[in-house]
């Protein structure tokens, strides 16, 4: 009975915002997995499928305006024969990350897994004939990582697909009805059931393209899009496996992750993230350059330095960060990519303590930078140059010690009654985090 009464207390803890959020009742493994995603803080997107083959990202069909009868010829021609899922996860595993979120399907309607459902996949259609959902999966559990599957609800290519939306208008596909778009929520159904029941256990089902949504906006009618009958089936075929919904909204019932594309919570420079944070744990999604899927022309990357930094601060706002890599066609990473996530991987596996496991520090955002903690300790990450920064102190609680996280060096410091000032040393330009451990009497 105990042990009911707690469970229900963590689902009113950590349920959604939106207005119908009780009648969702997560199961205590669904907890369970939350606390553990939380927890992960760093993980990889990866953007692959027949439209890798033009080198224009993942839109090619929709910016392009393709006919999609031409488009679909290009799965007779996608053999990525340097594809080596072990290589990929030995580069993740290296970045640090804990999980990887691959595209089973995307706009395009393309699987690339093994699929009964259509044979527009790539056990279908390519000439590849193998179904690399399940080498991801088995190379997932080879390397101690979270396996985690993107899934499209948006279609370009599906007839049955219905209402159409904003995208997708010059494919040249005939327009479904109503009656259709009962069989495109079947076929939903029958790929997500081959995704929960042929792969093992899958972290998270990450969904997306509600945001095309122009005739039925999903916050005035839901019941359209049926994510009930959706969400309820994922619960029921893996219990423990979450639901995220990448609709720029504040989460619906039914969802276990709150997702915010481009922008970490609480900004929304990309246009994207307007909406409220909820008390579901957090993820932000990022591109390394500027494109998800594969761009030939796109070899503008960002340094190490900003995705650390970017890391940082995600982590401060208690969120988890999914960096984005679009592999090429033959199934090779690129180049720069990889040189940017093992830098990270040296980063963190210095410094992993003060972003794993840790929640967004009681001290929020400052001009200096931002805070995780765990337990009695307060990570400081000074990631703009100061010379002296004062934070507020806990109410009741008072400091054992103030040290630089590289070497345990002592730093001077004067705790008042409600604040605390740090003297800093003299920062080299080129560190991108110099990291404060403040360590108190009693648990934050």
């Amino acid at each position: 009975m105990k042990k009911t009464v707690v469970s229900l207390l963590l689902a009113l803890l950590l349920a959604p915002l939106s207005a119908d959020a009780q009648d969702y009742v997560p199961s205590p493994e669904n907890l369970k997995a939350r606390e553990e995603f939380a927890a992960k803080r760093f993980g990889i997107f990866i953007h692959w499928g027949i439209y890798s083959m033009r080198g224009r990202g993942e839109w090619a069909l929709q910016v392009d305006s393709l006919r999609n009868d031409e488009y679909r010829r290009m799965a007779a021609g996608f053999y990525p024969s340097k594809f080596n899922a072990e290589q990929w996860l030995d580069v993740f595993k290296r970045s640090g990350a804990k999980y990887i979120c691959f595209t089973s399907r995307h706009h395009d309607s393309f699987s690339m897994f093994d699929t009964k459902a259509s044979d527009y996949s790539i056990m279908g259609e390519s000439p590849f004939k193998r179904d690399v959902v399940a080498e991801l999966a088995h190379a997932c559990r080879n390397h101690d990582m979270t396996f985690n599957l993107y899934y499209s609800i948006l279609d370009w290519a599906r007839e049955d697909y219905w209402p159409r939306g904003r995208t997708g208008g010059a494919t040249g596909r005939a327009d479904g009805d109503a009656q259709s778009w009962g069989r495109y929520h079947d076929f939903m159904d029958a790929q997500l059931t081959e995704l929960l029941t042929n792969y093992g256990p899958i972290g998270a089902i990450w969904l997306d393209g509600l945001w095309d949504m122009d005739i039925y906006p999903v916050e005035q009618q839901p019941e359209i899009w049926q994510l009930k009958r959706h969400y309820d089936l994922i619960h029921k075929l893996q219990p423990a496996c979450l639901v995220g919904n990448n609709h720029h909204l504040l989460p619906f019932a039914g969802e276990d992750i709150q997702i915010f594309e481009r922008d970490i919570p609480g900004y929304n420079e990309g246009g994207l993230s307007g909406q409220e944070i909820s008390r579901l744990p957090l993820e932000t999604c990022q591109t390394m350059n500027w494109s998800w899927g594969y761009r030939m022309d796109d070899i503008w990357y960002k340094p190490a330095r900003d995705f650390i930094q970017y890391l940082v601060r995600t982590a401060g706002k208690g969120a988890n960060l999914l960096l984005n890599v679009g592999p090429r066609a033959d199934g090779t990473l690129m180049e720069e990519a990889v040189d940017r996530l093992l830098a990270m991987g040296s980063w963190l596996e210095r410094n992993g303590e003060t972003i794993y496991g840790t929640d967004g520090g009681y001290v929020s955002e400052q001009p200096w930078g931002v805070s995780t903690q765990k337990g009695n300790v307060l990570y400081i990450h000074v990631l703009n140059p100061a010379q002296q920064i004062e934070i507020d102190l806990p109410a009741g609680n008072r400091v054992l010690s103030v040290k630089a996280f590289a070497d345990s060096a002592r730093i001077p410091y004067k705790a008042g009654k409600s604040s605390l000032a740090i003297q800093l040393p003299q920062i080299p330009q080129e560190c991108e985090d110099y990291i404060i451990k403040v360590e108190f009497k009693k648990s934050l």
